[in-house]
């Protein structure tokens, strides 16, 4: 889409998926500002913070930035687009990949019987991945240029961890639709797409793994790398035809077939492959 090193923002990316996607585009050359809440180690069960993986995408090739933000907070975000417009001139990619997992979602129990905190993840992912867009468009637009992108799963369209998540990821990939929706009618070449990640073998999920084997060891086998999905949008981008595709919600492992990508030598399975699911299909109607 552009001869220019792309400017791209990760968020939450002090670990897991959003660490991951963040390196695979240092990889490949992108300036990439990633943000979170994790500033310093031991602050948080798991390891990880904003600085490690802004050092780690710029040991990669690219030039990582890391900025604290609260994604909870919109004034936060508001300052995080302004820092970043006003030091670069321009956003290329966002992938809005911020989510408040907490450790009781995978724990046995009806929504009820868990804590009402779950709930957050309406706000720091669903609600968050709004506003972040928001500003992202505005910059976009002005340019007629730009992809955003939400991590989701197949939870979208079949029950996973219950309501709270099931919520999120089907957010994730309704907003995709109606951003694009938007963007066509405003005659924008802006993209917007969802892309559905497979179990990712993060620090999270291995601690998952390790403390109910026999529940969760199965997955092991179907995992996908963290930095997959990064090597999958970092095509994407890249992809001629990318309008065609905006709107969509895509499986990530069976798009990078689409482009011949592996996952370190092997090929993923998909969701159809794993589950039966695939994406749903919104209807085309608009009521403006």
């Amino acid at each position: 889409m552009t001869q220019q090193a792309p400017i791209a923002l990760v968020t939450g990316a002090s670990r897991g998926a959003g660490r991951g996607i963040a390196l695979a585009l240092g990889s490949h050359g992108y300036t990439v500002y990633v943000t979170g809440r994790s500033q310093a180690p031991g602050g948080n069960a798991l390891p990880g913070t904003i600085y490690e993986t802004a050092e780690a995408v710029t040991a990669a090739g690219g030039r990582g930035v890391a900025v604290a933000c609260d994604h909870s907070d919109d004034a936060q975000v508001a300052a995080l687009f302004e820092r970043l417009l006003a030091d670069e001139g321009r956003i290329d990619l966002l992938v809005n990949n911020a989510a408040a997992i907490h450790d009781e979602l995978t724990q046995p129990g009806e929504f009820w019987e868990k804590p009402l905190k779950l709930v957050d993840l309406i706000n720091v992912g669903v609600r968050s991945g709004y506003v972040a867009s928001w500003h992202a468009a505005k910059a976009m637009g002005a340019r007629n240029h730009g992809l955003i992108v939400f991590t989701s799963a197949s939870g979208a369209a079949h029950y996973s961890l219950g309501p709270a998540y099931g919520a999120h990821k089907a957010g994730m990939d309704k907003m995709a639709f109606d951003m694009a929706s938007d963007f066509r009618h405003a005659g924008r070449k802006v993209a917007a797409l969802s892309i559905w990640m497979g179990a990712l073998m993060t620090d999270r999920l291995k601690a998952i793994m390790v403390a109910d084997p026999v529940k969760y060891g199965h997955l092991e086998g179907h995992c996908e790398s963290p930095e997959f999905t990064g090597h999958v949008i970092h095509a994407l981008y890249g992809d001629q035809d990318l309008a065609a595709l905006s709107g969509r919600t895509l499986v990530g492992a069976e798009i990078a077939r689409k482009y011949g990508l592996t996952d370190g030598g092997r090929v993923p399975p998909t969701a159809a492959e794993i589950h039966g699911v695939e994406p749903l299909n919104f209807h085309p109607a608009e009521i403006r």
